[in-house]
């Protein structure tokens, strides 16, 4: 199966984002691409954090749904939605939220993001709780490829990406990690933790990422990466916006996992025992 992993510098205007958009899903279609990934606020990044309420959907409603849904049939892909913001059940509060939607424009699968972002450096401060709910629910939906085979799509996003007991859960063929990584974290942390989530879970990583200098000030990291199980870098955008492409094997995946049946060897572990 071919996917295609988007980078973008999005904007503080959904019209320029979603044209943006469906340019370079466009592009990932024009290379064969049977799914492509969008990155964590593809559709927009606030002056404030607080932005993001003025444009919240419910689901099957809303231009944000609309387009994923056209793009995917225009473009005849399975596309993932990066993040969206989604209605919740506090007046002042939204979900963050990756959608999949099939190359019919129909929604496959919905995940919300469980783990918020905090940040403070001192000079750089995070605090996605004061805007997003945390979800609670792992989600992992089949994918059937054009060659037949059936692919276990493990959805995450951007901050999910630290906490490996989410994708020992999701027990996926490919884990998805659309991202805003800021620069600071990223430089540290994005590749390593890309990589170490594809080796132990022995899983292709697809991680599309915003990549830039945004007219919010904000700067990403970008990097956006197709990674193999075996933790190789397949293909890497680093900075601004574009498109990166590759052909994952489904069948050379199941026997490297066989070479190494290490997913076989994980146990359930009890309480830590205090020494004696």
């Amino acid at each position: 199966m071919k996917v295609a992993a988007i980078q973008m510098v999005s904007d503080i205007d959904l019209d320029t984002n979603l044209r943006a958009a469906d340019r370079l899903l466009q592009q990932a279609a024009a290379q064969g691409a049977e799914l492509a990934g969008l990155p964590e606020y593809f559709c927009l990044m606030g002056q404030r954090d607080t932005d993001k309420l003025s444009f919240q959907e419910r689901v099957g409603q809303g231009v944000i749904q609309d387009f994923l849904a056209d793009a995917a049939r225009r473009h005849g892909l399975w596309i993932l939605g990066g993040t969206l913001p989604m209605s919740s059940d506090d007046p002042v509060h939204i979900r963050n939220c990756s959608l999949l939607f099939n190359p019919n424009g129909k929604l496959h699968a919905r995940y919300d993001k469980i783990h918020l972002f905090n940040y403070d450096n001192g000079h750089e401060r995070y605090d996605e709780s004061r805007v997003l709910q945390a979800g609670d629910t792992p989600v992992c939906c089949e994918l059937a490829s054009r060659d037949g085979h059936h692919w276990r799509v493990g959805m995450s996003v951007c901050y999910d990406l630290r906490f490996s007991a989410l994708y020992h859960a999701l027990n996926a063929d490919l884990i998805a990690v659309p991202s805003a990584f800021t620069y600071t974290t990223g430089q540290a942390h994005w590749e390593v933790l890309l990589r170490a989530r594809a080796i132990e879970n022995m899983a292709y990583v697809m991680a599309p990422a915003q990549g830039g200098l945004h007219a919010n000030g904000r700067r990403t990291w970008g990097h956006t990466m197709l990674v193999d199980g075996w933790g190789q870098i397949l293909q890497q955008q680093e900075q601004e916006e574009g498109v990166v492409c590759t052909e994952l094997s489904y069948t050379a995946l199941q026997e490297r996992r066989q070479q190494l049946p290490a997913l076989t060897h994980r146990k359930a572990l009890g309480a830590v025992r205090p020494t004696l």
